[in-house]
């Protein structure tokens, strides 16, 4: 078992300010384990029908109940977040853990009824700092959900994540109440791999579906809230250059992103000519992960120039740049400077999988994502 010292950490913390704490992430991300390693004292699963039965009166089932309360997979029953309200203003020093895969409405819900009174902990899988970094190559290949990243081998791996995704669609979305045919979203999602690591143009994207503007918008956004994408924002800077204004989109996992691509093994990844895209994904998640960045703090820029980089963040008030390159000998470049001089950056970090640092300016350092301490110190002052 992998020890999550760290997650607990932070929720705990929450817990200790705030008498509701929700805990989002994706299906099979950890949430229940590490709600039980919480020690609470009552948990409720609301896909357990006897479970379910018992929130027929909810008041009746919560107001007499002492310690730390667990409620999985809340979003099946919204009207529990006013009920919530009720227990938590008449019933100070109660704590309560609500789990859920579904962030947009989960949030929506919550924050209506609960405002002040919760925190919300992003729960992603694995991460560097837990697994170790003799197990990069693993991580990246089979991504981040403990299942698939502890599976016995790589075809036990890829059955897992292959079943995951037909679950996924088969299941866990109708379960939403969003009535999208699973095959019509499975072709989206096949075809966003195409776009991985890319600006997004919702009017292309929507001409090759054959879709509407906002049709493809809701696609987008259904698969954001439910932890399967991330959509990077660009950074606005008044520079006087024309910046690049759509997202950029990014898979959550790289694991689900190379089953979609059909890529099983090593081999296979580093012939793929989605390899750099692969690589980008893997790493700027895994430094948005261990560094704590919360969505409205990460960042792309881009110029229609041609000075780009893959994210830019704010750290103790200072601005940090990381390109993402794979490459045996990162050099500087072009962009890079024209990057520094406009963003104002502190630093700019070239993060690539080989096994040496080394100094290419006096802005600018490449840096193994291995050695990922040495920007986090860093930015951390």
């Amino acid at each position: 078992m992998i020890d999550r010292k760290s997650e607990i950490t932070e929720i705990k913390k929450k817990l200790s300010i705030f008498p509701v704490t929700a805990i989002l992430g994706a299906r099979q991300t950890g949430k229940t384990t590490l709600a039980r390693l919480l020690k609470a004292q009552h948990y409720f699963d609301l896909e357990n029908p006897v479970d379910l039965a018992a929130f027929d009166n909810p008041q009746l089932t919560l107001s007499n109940l002492k310690g730390i309360i667990v409620i999985d997979e809340i979003q099946r029953k919204p009207e529990l977040f006013s009920i919530l309200r009720y227990l938590v203003d008449h019933t100070p020093g109660q704590s309560y853990i609500i789990l859920g895969s579904a962030s947009r409405d989960l949030i929506r819900q919550s924050s209506e009824s609960l405002a002040g009174r919760i925190a919300y902990h992003y729960l992603y899988g694995f991460d560097l700092e837990e697994v170790g970094v003799d197990k990069i190559e693993e991580l990246w290949l089979r991504g981040s959900f403990p299942r698939s990243f502890l599976a016995e081998n790589d075809e036990a791996s890829v059955l897992w994540r292959d079943n995951f995704i037909t679950t996924f669609l088969e299941r866990d979305i109708p379960q939403l109440g969003i009535s999208i045919p699973s095959y019509t979203l499975r072709r989206f999602w096949l075809m966003l791999s195409n776009y991985n690591a890319q600006t997004i143009n919702y009017s292309e994207l929507s001409r090759s579906f054959g879709i509407s503007d906002n049709t493809a918008r809701n696609y987008i956004e259904l698969l954001e809230g439910t932890f399967m994408i991330r959509l990077l924002l660009p950074y606005f800077a008044n520079v006087g250059k024309r910046i690049v204004k759509s997202p950029k989109l990014y898979f959550l996992d790289t694991g689900i992103y190379h089953s979609l691509l059909s890529v099983h093994s090593k081999t296979q990844l580093l012939s793929n000519n989605k390899l750099g895209a692969s690589w980008e994904t893997f790493a700027l998640n895994s430094l948005v992960k261990i560094l704590r960045l919360k969505k409205e703090e990460v960042f792309f820029y881009a110029t229609h120039s041609g000075a780009e980089l893959d994210l830019v963040f704010t750290r103790n008030g200072k601005k940090w740049g990381v390109e993402f390159k794979y490459q045996d000998a990162p050099a500087k470049t072009r962009s890079m400077y024209s990057c520094i001089e406009d963003l104002e950056l502190e630093h700019l970090f070239v993060v690539y999988p080989g096994e040496k640092q080394y100094q290419v300016d006096g802005k600018i350092t490449v840096l193994p994502l291995e050695q990922y301490g040495f920007l986090e110190k860093a930015a951390n002052g």
